[in-house]
């Protein structure tokens, strides 16, 4: 997906998070270089300093650029000349730190790339898409799954009518890791997932339970109206839910359903989504991302393949391709197709050109506030029995 703003430099990184043993930063910066758009520069990889400057040499990170704060990042980077200093940053932390962060770097000028979810409640998520709003910065929120191109490709034919109005909206992410209680060995990635202090309110379906239902969004950019939800935590002593099942009705008269675990013997890392239309209906899974389902009554189910030359594939889903068809594209891949969509508004900004905020291609700070208010009612209506709670607010999308 060529940018139609193209820089004369590489655009520079700076890793927030993603020290020694961590999963998500590593896949952030191996995303961001994917297609030679950007050069990490700098970063401020753990909290602790130690840590943090051993950690720059597995990044090629210079000495001087290894901080061991985002406080010392955003300070000294700002001191540099305009030339030199960082474009933006991504936010590799845990959930806790991501508001402070993110919040820091925008108002300091920088584009900021967060990981989901946003913030660690609503009222920061409110409070940084403000915050964003005023800056004028780019904001996009790493919901990578929106970047494989099938997604895209679901999300165009939608918008097309072809699977005309919509009916019913399915989406699961369904894992087994947690189904012994890693917390207690100190496993790391488990944790602070498992930690109400920085985590938030929600385990399971913080943690994962926000993508499937950002999925649904994405792809059909219908309008949620209420939520109703039952969280469950299995594991005896955990402080967080690891299973939990919502029910969303939109204002066409669609009906969703969310569904997530983190107990299910045997499931990796398996997102499903399932959408039904009034002239067909489609299924795609994550673990298997380069088919998706289209099936209408009295025809025969037709296999759409990630294919950037077939005459099927719709332009946004072409442009998200790297390799011809039958190379197998995936999660890095995807990832990386938020980095460059963010980098085509980064380069824009940069040029001092208008660029989308609200509807844009990747998700953004809008998608990051519908997450956790999504959090926000799903834990609420649940300690109320499941009772019907709005999901109407004034940050939606569209």
């Amino acid at each position: 997906m060529p940018t139609n703003e193209p820089l004369n430099r590489k655009l520079r990184m700076a890793l927030i998070g993603g020290g020694r043993g961590s999963f998500i930063g590593r896949v952030h910066a191996t995303a961001a270089v994917l297609d030679n758009r950007c050069a990490l520069v700098a970063g401020a990889l753990s909290s602790d300093p130690q840590r943090a400057k051993d950690s720059a040499e597995d990044y090629d990170i210079s000495p001087d650029r290894a901080y061991t704060s985002y406080q010392e990042l955003i300070e000294k980077e700002l001191a540099l000349p305009e030339d030199q200093r960082i474009d933006f940053v991504s936010v590799a932390t845990p959930n806790h730190t991501h508001f402070e962060i993110a919040k820091a770097a925008a108002e300091a000028g920088f584009n900021v790339i967060c990981d989901k979810p946003m913030t660690f409640d609503f009222a920061q998520a409110e409070e940084l898409a403000k915050v964003v709003e005023e800056s004028g910065v780019v904001f996009a929120v790493s919901h990578n799954y929106t970047g494989y191109p099938l997604i895209r490709q679901a999300r165009q034919m939608i918008a097309d009518g072809e699977l005309g109005e919509i009916m019913a909206i399915r989406s699961t992410y369904i894992q087994g890791w947690l189904v012994d209680k890693l917390e207690d060995s100190d496993q790391k990635q488990a944790a602070w997932r498992t930690d109400p202090k920085k985590s938030g309110a929600a385990g399971c379906f913080g943690d994962i339970a926000t993508h499937a239902y950002n999925l649904g969004r994405y792809v059909t950019g219908l309008l949620p109206e209420q939520i109703s939800c039952h969280l469950k935590t299995f594991v005896d002593g955990r402080a967080l839910d690891d299973y939990g099942h919502a029910m969303v009705t939109y204002e066409n008269g669609a009906f969703g359903t969310v569904t997530a675990s983190q107990i299910t013997h045997g499931r990796e890392n398996d997102v499903t989504l399932e959408v039904d239309g009034t002239k067909g209906s489609l299924s795609w899974r994550q673990e298997n991302p380069n088919e998706m389902w289209v099936r209408k009554n009295g025809s025969p189910h037709q296999l759409y393949t990630r294919d950037p030359n077939a005459p099927f594939t719709k332009p946004v889903a072409a442009e998200s391709c790297r390799l011809p068809s039958g190379h197998p594209e995936a999660f890095f891949e995807a990832f990386a197709n938020i980095y460059r969509s963010a980098f085509d508004n980064m380069c824009l900004r940069i040029s001092g050109k208008n660029f989308e905020k609200k509807d844009t291609i990747f998700p953004n700070v809008f998608d990051g506030v519908e997450g956790m208010y999504f959090i926000q009612q799903s834990v609420a209506s649940s300690q109320d029995g499941g009772k019907w709670l709005p999901m109407k607010h004034d940050l939606a999308r569209r």
